[in-house]
């Protein structure tokens, strides 16, 4: 039989297979968990496409350390360094020798511990991985990287309000999405083995931990509820290992790349039974090891609460893992989606709503901010994640005014850096909060509270920042009270502001001049006003 030849490739077509061939690399993500470390190996083609290549794990139950002693016992530190060395073996294997080729992170049991430092020191030097105990906002925006093809695959999830739920071993994660937008998170100090420890302190006898188990939870789930996380009519997705292991077991024949449905009924009989049942009994039924079997019960209790709560009759369980986020992160080399960003801004605007903000008034000073941050891209040389804060600044610079009129931008300061604004960690709510603090009045001073933990770089950077927003706050007030067209531009030594308007700008200009006073000290630059003709 003659074999027919294989049609032709247009060169375009045949450019963009080389292409993907070219850009597929291969990473890595360790994880240091509660209860155990995991590694994932993962081929990342063309257009952020992955392909899992390893997966190792190896039980380890730090949390029980921390939670219970405030420290990692050297024993412990010992296992985690041993799991390291294996797992870097397999890296050699796969030629994984960079930073840019792996990322290695740890959560809430390595975080909270009192020798954290001490603990990832000791990583480095016997593995020569460096690992980051990332933060809790990063846990959240990160879950949220690895969620997002989920809720897209589900056009009704996007239009609908969802609460996205994981429930790890040292804390709970909730993140609220209304439209498909991220929304109020949360991470509460409700974990399941936090919880199995808290219930071997009470050493109340086995009839009575239940009831005392369910009183803990129950606490938590109605703070949940008090903070607008676990509104009713809203779907509950879970993620984590008990969750997808309660689903194999309501659904034998799970198709894990599907979001799955369990009714809270199944889930309630799974709960009571397991909670009744020994470690012993749970390893031999369900063929978990002995540190998933002392979280599998009262994790699935926190997520039956959380269901009965939103007066759900089912929760969707979906196989989205933290490492997944980290594989998308990695993919996206740690830059911003559109749709990261945009997540960002939903939930300041969020923020800025529940403190009675001018909305109108602050995105047309975030708008002057980002045109200012993009024509100055050659002076300040800040990053893109700058431009962000900058913007998230701009936004809620003016949220103190809900507290008072007096000295309202320490109280914008004070609340942008206590909130839960989705996407931002512990140093980024910093540079947001002292940006938006510096929106007015006095300069940056040594004594400034934060101010002067940041470093050389972020006060560099907060000054830049705050020195934009002030030029594009006065900048607003031309458009929104006089009606002006503005163009701005650069010449040598100065930012010229080129206005077209009718009537007197006295007090404009005057405001510009004031507020231009920080911005022609760090930038070096003139701020002028050039009036031009009408039409």
């Amino acid at each position: 039989m003659p074999v027919e030849p294989e049609p032709k490739k247009d060169s375009t077509a045949a450019d963009e297979e080389s292409k993907s061939r070219s850009s597929t690399r291969v990473v890595a993500v360790i994880e240091i968990g509660t209860t155990s470390v995991r590694m994932q190996v993962a081929e990342i083609a063309g257009r952020g496409r992955m392909h899992v290549l390893d997966s190792l794990q190896q039980g380890i139950a730090i949390g029980r350390d921390t939670f219970t002693r405030g420290v990692i016992e050297p024993e412990t530190t010992e296992e985690c360094v041993a799991a390291l060395t294996s797992f870097r073996h397999v890296l050699e294997e796969y030629q994984l020798r960079t930073e840019g080729q792996i990322r290695a992170i740890a959560t809430s049991a390595v975080r909270e511990a009192g020798n954290r430092e001490m603990f990832l020191d000791r990583m480095y030097i016997a593995t020569g991985i460096p690992v980051a105990a990332i933060d809790a906002a990063e846990v959240t925006r990160l879950t949220c990287l690895a969620v997002m093809p989920l809720l897209h695959s589900r056009p009704a999830l996007q239009k609908s309000d969802a609460v996205v739920a994981e429930v790890g071993g040292g804390s709970t994660e909730a993140l609220l999405f209304r439209g498909g937008q991220a929304g109020t998170s949360h991470t509460y100090r409700l974990g399941s083995l936090r919880l199995r420890q808290a219930l071997d302190a009470y050493r109340a006898p086995p009839s009575r931990l239940t009831s005392i188990m369910n009183r803990h939870v129950d606490r938590d789930v109605e703070q949940m509820r008090r903070d607008g996380v676990l509104p009713r009519g809203a779907a509950l997705l879970a993620l984590g290992g008990e969750a997808r292991l309660v689903t194999t077991i309501c659904i034998p024949d799970w198709d894990r790349r599907d979001i799955a449905r369990v009714k809270v009924s199944d889930l309630a009989r799974v709960t009571d039974e397991v909670i009744r049942a020994s470690a012993d009994d749970i390893v031999r039924r369900y063929h978990v090891s002995y540190p998933e079997a002392e979280t599998f019960g009262p994790a699935l209790l926190i997520y039956l609460r959380m269901a009965q709560a939103m007066k759900r009759n089912e929760i969707l369980v979906g196989n989205a893992t933290l490492r997944d986020g980290v594989l998308i992160d990695l993919a996206l080399r740690g830059s911003w989606t559109k749709e990261m960003r945009k997540q960002v801004i939903y939930s300041a605007l969020e923020l800025g709503q529940r403190y009675g903000f001018d909305e109108k008034r602050a995105k047309r000073v975030a708008r002057m901010a980002d045109e200012l941050f993009a024509l100055l891209q050659s002076e300040h040389r800040l990053s893109p994640r700058c431009e962000l804060i900058l913007h998230v600044a701009a936004l809620l610079k003016d949220i103190g005014l809900y507290v008072s009129n007096r000295g309202h931008h320490k109280h914008s300061m004070y609340l942008i850096r206590n909130s839960d604004l989705f996407g931002l960690g512990d140093r980024d709510l910093l540079l947001a909060s002292l940006v938006a603090r510096y929106h007015r009045k006095a300069l940056p001073r040594p004594t400034h509270e934060g101010y002067m933990a940041l470093g050389r770089k972020g006060r560099t950077e907060v000054a830049k920042m705050a020195a934009m927003l002030r030029v594009a706050s006065a900048l607003e007030r031309f458009r929104a009270d006089r009606g002006c067209r503005l163009q701005c531009f650069l010449e040598p030594g100065r930012l010229v502001v080129q206005v077209t308007a009718a009537g007197d700008l006295t007090m404009e200009r005057y405001n510009l001049a004031v507020k231009s006073e920080m911005f022609e000290q760090f930038f070096g630059c003139k701020v002028i006003v050039r009036m031009a003709k009408r039409g």
